[in-house]
């Protein structure tokens, strides 16, 4: 066997092996959890991925995970947010499920494109090197090829990361045909990695329709049944149900499964899914995953507890905040809530921050627009207002209104990306009285481009009228309200998806009417912050400041919003 296995990255054409290693890949030093999903998608794989991540993290471990999603797009970059929910941004730039957003938080590292692959993204490799003549000659096939290119994406990541413990989570179901080369992908590692290596979790699904009143596991059976029959045997199965999965689903489940019983764990709903790394603690699901794979703990357990009281304090503070304020979120994805992912995390690990349970009030910016709802209406029972990123004319005449009697009534507001350029144009046309500002996106023939696109920007970083994408460095003006923010730092890095800036012709005539540029681009005249300082709260950054915010370090913009928010309610 061991003469085998030398041999199976040799590409010759006598044998049918194709499985590549890095240089200097050493089988055994990193052990993969693999997560795949049974019944239906959206269940939470990425959450209980993470959350199994986050124990291991607390042992003292270094994890690395990696989404793979079936579609044939390279990346998530061209997915529409109301069908696919939103597009995570990387600080390298690379466009991605949202589920990268929560590994990023919840284990509150910065990950790269190679954690992430798509069927699209490998079959252009694949192609890329077919057309090299790399795979010397060979019919390309799925087995042994895509499988091949698979499992060298998996210890490429392992090598580069240094990780002990690879978290590979498989998007869809099982019964998904464009999973099938993924999941036997993985099925192959037990084979060349040996079966201590690896470790299998099933996240399935406990029905409980109204009508009988109980809890069936049948569905759930089936879907392991599935599973199964590629070959692989799960070493854990997550059971994901509205109420905590009774004893005796359990036990059916271990049953029919060949897993231990204290390996399948009930996942039922609950407030927030931070509580979940808790929750599996307390079903010693991270001893549990160690015992599998042969892990040693590197903390000290004086060291672990540590980290999770600082985890536990947090917990604390979203499920039993002491006060509630209410945040507005304009926008017109308003009826997908996963459209908003990040932006909702960062307001809650906001208030979190301050002991209080940040509620959303959602405003279809479509109906004050079409004078369905007012303005005035629409607010009138808010602390504060988000406008977040977005794209295209739809809406923004809302917005705008929106904006206006925000500013006027000096509710705390914080425009994101799109909310920013919002913000400028209300500015424009009712202080500096432009009363045909707008942004050449939504008009391009419009007399006054407060928001354009600019020639000499378009040659800034190889922007070529394409999107700014990924983490930059922002300038932050001293005396300011984003200095204060930013804890007197005067450079920071966020994480910027756009096109369209504040078109320099204007700046002057904005900062003479009130309004402060207090973050730019380090060398050019591209504004990345605004701050209106007579109001309480009226910032806006064209960055997303969502996609750096963590549960125990909120973005400060998000952290300033929901104080402003508490103070405009309680007064203190």
């Amino acid at each position: 066997m061991a003469g085998l296995l030398k041999n199976l990255s040799d590409k010759s054409i006598d044998h049918e092996f194709y499985s590549p290693y890095p240089e200097g890949y050493v089988k055994g030093k990193t052990k993969y959890i693999i997560v795949l999903g049974t019944v239906m998608s959206g269940l939470g794989k990425g959450i209980l991925s993470s959350s199994i991540g986050k124990l291991l993290q607390y042992k003292g471990l270094t994890v690395a995970p990696i989404k793979f999603d079936g579609y044939l797009n390279q990346d998530a970059g061209t997915l529409n947010p109301f069908r696919h929910g939103e597009v995570f941004v990387l600080d390298d730039g690379t466009e991605s499920d949202m589920d990268l957003g929560t590994y990023e938080r919840m284990l509150n590292i910065n990950i790269s494109k190679d954690n992430y692959m798509t069927n699209g993204k490998l079959f252009q490799q694949i192609l890329n090197k077919e057309r090299k003549g790399e795979y010397l000659g060979r019919d390309v096939q799925v087995i042994p090829h895509v499988t091949g290119e698979i499992k060298l994406f998996l210890r490429n990541l392992a090598m580069k990361s240094k990780a002990d413990v690879v978290l590979f989570e498989v998007g869809g179901t099982v019964g998904d045909l464009e999973n099938m080369f993924c999941i036997e992908a993985a099925r192959q590692l037990i084979y060349e990695e040996g079966k201590e290596n690896v470790c299998f979790i099933a996240l399935t699904y406990i029905l409980e329709p109204e009508f009988l009143g109980e809890q069936k596991s049948k569905a759930a059976q089936l879907g392991i049944k599935s599973l199964l029959s590629m070959g692989i045997q799960p070493d854990l199965i997550g059971c994901r149900a509205h109420n905590p999965v009774s004893e005796k689903i359990r036990e059916k489940i271990s049953v029919y499964s060949n897993v231990a019983i204290e390996n399948v764990v009930s996942l039922h709903d609950v407030k927030s899914i931070y509580v979940i790394p808790g929750m599996l603690r307390q079903q010693k699901i991270g001893d549990n995953v160690m015992q599998l794979l042969g892990l040693s703990q590197k903390n000290t357990k004086t060291e672990e507890e540590k980290l999770w009281k600082a985890w536990e304090g947090f917990e604390k503070n979203i499920i039993s905040p002491s006060k509630t304020v209410t945040i507005g979120i304009t926008g017109k994805y308003t009826s997908l809530r996963d459209s908003y992912a990040s932006v909702l995390k960062a307001l809650e690990h906001a208030g979190a921050e301050i002991g209080a349970e940040v509620q959303i009030k959602w405003i279809e910016t479509t109906d004050v627009e079409d004078g369905k709802l007012k303005a005035e209406d629409a607010l009138k029972d808010v602390d504060g207002i988000l406008v977040p990123g977005g794209w295209g004319k739809r809406g923004t005449e809302g917005k705008i209104k929106c904006i206006n009697y925000i500013r006027e009534h000096d509710i705390p507001y914080l425009g994101v990306c799109y909310g920013m350029q919002m913000a400028v144009i209300e500015f424009a046309r009712n202080v500096c009285k432009i009363k045909d500002a707008n942004s050449t996106e939504i008009d391009p023939e419009t007399k006054d481009p407060v928001i354009d696109i600019l020639p000499e920007q378009k040659k800034i970083e190889n922007l070529g009228g394409t999107i700014r994408l990924g983490g930059k460095d922002v300038e932050v003006k001293k005396n300011t309200k984003a200095c204060d923010l930013y804890s007197k730092m005067e450079r920071i890095r966020e994480r910027f998806r756009h096109r369209y800036e504040v078109n320099p012709k204007y700046i002057s005539l904005l900062e003479k009417n009130g309004m402060v540029f207090s973050g730019k681009h380090p060398k050019y005249d591209i504004m990345q912050i605004m701050e209106l300082p007579k109001l309480s709260y009226f910032v806006g950054a064209q960055y997303h400041p969502e996609f750096t915010s963590r549960p125990l370090s909120p973005n400060p913009l998000y952290l300033g919003l929901v104080k402003a928010a508490f103070k405009k309610r309680y007064g203190k």
